[in-house]
Order: structure tokens, then C-alpha cells, then sequence
């Protein structure tokens, strides 16, 4: 068996939903049982070398796009992370804002920002989330799916703690092993840990190629291709109101 094909057969954690076993209730039912070697990996906690257009309290745009995004429910707290696509619409997984009573986000420089309506797609593992007040940033969706061999970097807040960024390449295209997204997903080697689902992966041009919302039980990330978002964008019925819990 290949790593690739065993890469495949790895059933994946619902990750990284904040908290690696509780926050889990939330992510459609597995195909099969979870195995006990199911556990987080260390993300690099470095930034790359080449950061650029530094502002001068130090953060470029790639990073102060990130938005650390905590889902306050009734059986305790879900971390995540999103970006935003425009002045007042964030990006994230739906496993990350489901069955919230209350969610709280905040930007790079500790700034609250209040939530206004969030949204959850049917046929993707992502969500939208509509702010009150403007967020510092947002990068461009790429026009078109990375290759194998693309360059890709992810920005976001692993385990709810301090912005990381992280490398790696577009390994292949493969089913959803989680089966929650229509279509095939991106399998990459950039680490992520819980708490980073919702992060932008982008393109050397620091362009969203794909959204993380799962890793493999040997360290490898999942992502949402953009192209599945700009689908599910282009359509007004591709995402239905996500109403807060009463507990």
C-alpha cells in the first residue's frame, strides 16, 4: 500500500474542532471506528522567512487577516480560526460554529469583534460569519485549484493560542474522508493542530487556495478547495442561517 493510499484509508480526526475529543460532537459520524493513534500534531510555530510588507507593529496582511474564533456552547468551548473575504464577512468551518450559544471573535492585535449572523453550508464543511464591525483585512480568493507541488502556507490559531504560520505543498486531490464536502479535497503536508480549523491556506501570491478543517492521523492537513467556496458563494442558497443555541 502506497503512504498516499494509506493516507486515504486514515479515518481523520473532526480535528480539529477545539478541543480534540469534546468538541468533536459536533462533525458528522465517521465511517468507522476512531483509531486510538488519532492524536494533534505540533505545528512549526515559526514564521517563513520571506515575510513581507511588514507593518510596523510587525504583522503583514497574510497574518493580520487570521481570526481567532471561540464557539461558547452548552457542553464547553470550540476554538477555530477564519479570515475574512471582504470588510465584514469571515470564513470558517461549520464544524467550528455549530451548535453555538454564543461565538466570540477576535483579531491579531486582541481586538473584539461582535457577530452579527452566521450561516452554515449544506454540501461543505464551511460557514460564514457576518461582523458588525470592520475586520482588519482579507485577502483575494485564488481564481483556480493549486496543483500538486503548489507551494502552500496556512495562517491561523492553533489550540486557540498565538498566530502561527505554517508550510508546505499540495500533495494530491482525494475524497473527503470525513464525507461532508461534495467533491474531492486537497491533502497537504503543512501542520495543523486543533483550533486550526477555519485557516486560510494560500498561494505564494498570498492568495486563498483552500480552507483546513481536518488533518490525518499521521500529520497531514485537509482542505476545502476554493473553488468549492466560490461555488457555494455564487449561490444564495448555498449557505442557511446557523441560529444560536438556548441551553
Amino acid at each position: 500500500m502506497t503512504r498516499r493510499s494509506a493516507t486515504r484509508r486514515a479515518l481523520v480526526t473532526g480535528v480539529l474542532c477545539g478541543f480534540l475529543v469534546a468538541g468533536c460532537g459536533t462533525v458528522p459520524e465517521l465511517p468507522g471506528p476512531m483509531p486510538e493513534s488519532v492524536v494533534p500534531t505540533r505545528g512549526a510555530g515559526s514564521l517563513p522567512d520571506e515575510t513581507g510588507f511588514l507593518s510596523p507593529d510587525g504583522f503583514d496582511a497574510a497574518q493580520r487577516m487570521a481570526v481567532r474564533v471561540r464557539n461558547v456552547g452548552c457542553e464547553g468551548v470550540i476554538r477555530g480560526t477564519g479570515f475574512a473575504i471582504d470588510e465584514r464577512v469571515l470564513i470558517t468551518n461549520k464544524h467550528v460554529v455549530e451548535g453555538n450559544q454564543d461565538l466570540q471573535l477576535s483579531t491579531y492585535d486582541g481586538r473584539d469583534v461582535s457577530v452579527t449572523a452566521s450561516q452554515s453550508a449544506a454540501l461543505a464543511d464551511l460557514a460564514v460569519i457576518r461582523t458588525a464591525e470592520d475586520l482588519a483585512t482579507y485577502p483575494a480568493l485564488a481564481p483556480t485549484d493549486p496543483e500538486p507541488g503548489d507551494a502552500v502556507t496556512v495562517v491561523g490559531y492553533p489550540n486557540g493560542g498565538a498566530l502561527t504560520v505554517t508550510k508546505g505543498t499540495v500533495i494530491e486531490y482525494t475524497s473527503d474522508p470525513l464525507n461532508v464536502t461534495l467533491g474531492q479535497v486537497l491533502l497537504t503536508d503543512a501542520s495543523v493542530e486543533p483550533g486550526s480549523s477555519g485557516s486560510a491556506a494560500l498561494d505564494s501570491e498570498g492568495k486563498v487556495i483552500g480552507i483546513v478543517y481536518a488533518k490525518s492521523s499521521d500529520g497531514l492537513s485537509y482542505l476545502v478547495p476554493v473553488s468549492t467556496l466560490q461555488d457555494l458563494l455564487a449561490d444564495d442558497s448555498g449557505f442557511e442561517a446557523q441560529e444560536p443555541l438556548a441551553c
